[in-house]
């Protein structure tokens, strides 16, 4: 079997890693220089090696040394993604001489122990990063979205020790049955204001994203939703039938949930102030 060359090597590890973790896998330096020198990887900060491809936030993260943490690393891992200008980036408290432009430092400890050279984050690390740095409807989304792609286990989360209120709190918070992170999100909204939420309620054969008292549906839309003609008469099939049964159904966008909580806590406070939440 032909060993695999460095920028494989580094390639197969995201893109990025510390020019000492090739040499203890078996590298030399020259053959490191030679991949240089090639153009087949590119230097760092001077010990940190990165395919030419590599994302730029791991390359980002790579240049002041640390690795992609909280907002970053979910988007990364495939968790859902919370749009950010900024690189965040773990760095621990002794790391000085770095250029900060372009990145959120992180230097909070999680409660998985990182080889301060190792260039990824685990998911419990990400998750506690961002419990400390987003507001909690962002937070939550995140958490659920990695309960739900099994990125972790729920019990798991509930025996970590987090040392962080903050994680804490959403853990005791999370849950597995939210299909997005704006259903994620609007279930953190109702719980602002008081209001209790069921989720993935089924009636009349179809689910409704959340059901408030025993009358008020509510569907969260997607960036996605409605991609055709058949998609959008479907749902409006689905909610006559429910308005002939004596539901109220009201549809809310990402946009709407994500960026516009005070519309959507006011519909959903005046729906109720009409009684459209009881039975009749």
């Amino acid at each position: 079997m032909t060993k695999p060359t460095v920028e494989d090597w580094v390639r197969a590890r995201g893109g990025s890693a510390h020019s000492s973790a090739a040499r203890l896998s078996g590298f030399s330096d020259h053959a490191v220089r030679r991949a240089v020198d090639a153009g087949a990887l590119h230097r760092v900060r001077r010990s940190w090696l990165v395919t030419p491809d590599c994302d730029p936030r791991r390359v980002a993260a790579a240049s002041v040394g640390g690795r992609a943490t909280c907002v970053s690393a979910a988007a990364l891992q495939g968790l859902w993604e919370v749009r950010t200008d900024e690189v965040h980036v773990a760095l621990p408290h002794s790391a000085s001489r770095f250029d900060p432009s372009g990145v959120i430092v992180h230097r909070g400890r999680g409660p998985v122990p990182v080889h301060p050279r190792s260039p990824d984050e685990p998911v419990l690390n990400v998750l506690f990063h961002v419990a400390r740095c987003l507001p909690l409807p962002d937070a939550l989304a995140i958490w659920e979205s990695a309960v739900r792609r099994g990125a972790v286990d729920l019990d798991v989360l509930e025996q970590v020790k987090w040392r962080s209120s903050a994680a804490s709190r959403i853990s005791a918070l999370v849950g597995d049955r939210s299909d997005s992170g704006p259903e994620s999100t609007f279930v953190s909204l109702m719980r602002g204001i008081g209001v209790e939420v069921r989720q993935q309620v089924w009636v009349d054969g179809h689910p409704l994203d959340a059901m408030i008292g025993d009358r008020l549906g509510v569907q969260i839309d997607g960036y996605a939703h409605h991609s055709s003609a058949a998609d959008r008469r479907r749902d409006m099939r689905a909610d006559a039938r429910l308005a002939l049964r004596g539901y109220t159904v009201l549809r809310f966008d990402t946009q709407q949930v994500m960026y516009d909580a005070p519309h959507v806590e006011r519909t959903i406070l005046t729906a109720m102030a009409q009684g459209l939440h009881r039975k009749r």
